[in-house]
């Protein structure tokens, strides 16, 4: 193929790309749907957690759903859901979610403005924070 071809080629696969992101990407419009701090989404609790998944659920019921919702369902005006195609592991790896923790996150996909940093969590509260917010994921089909 010649460079152009590849060229082209490149340039459609990203168009086509940015397509599909903006249509499964939030939009501010989420916000003004309900009260502020209604939940955003709908959640499928699991049946069952594991041992790490539901110590996962203690830290998150005490420090993020406060701002994110019981079970991850975002609040309006105050945080996403992190049960949402964003936060899935192919965007949003687990690390990612240590490094929002530990320093913070400039708002980028979302109009809450920025992510503080939360503090009083080690790194393997947040791994168990994680591992709850996946079976969440896995649970609703993510």
């Amino acid at each position: 193929m010649s460079r152009t071809g590849i060229l082209i080629t490149t340039a459609l696969v990203l168009i086509g790309a940015g397509i599909i992101y903006m249509t499964q990407s939030p939009t501010p419009d989420m916000q003004s749907q309900s009260t502020k701090g209604a939940p955003l989404v709908e959640v499928v609790v699991p049946d069952t957690l594991s041992e790490e998944e539901t110590i996962g659920k203690r830290g998150f019921d005490a420090i993020c759903a406060a701002c994110h919702g019981e079970n991850a369902t975002g609040r309006n005006g105050m945080g996403p859901p992190l049960v949402h195609q964003l936060y899935v592991p192919g965007h949003h790896g687990d690390m990612a979610f240590v490094l929002a923790v530990q320093n913070g996150v400039a708002a980028h996909h979302w109009p809450f403005g920025n992510m503080p940093v939360q503090q009083g969590l080690t790194e393997a509260d947040i791994r168990n924070i994680t591992a709850y917010v996946r079976a969440l994921q896995r649970a609703n089909g993510f």
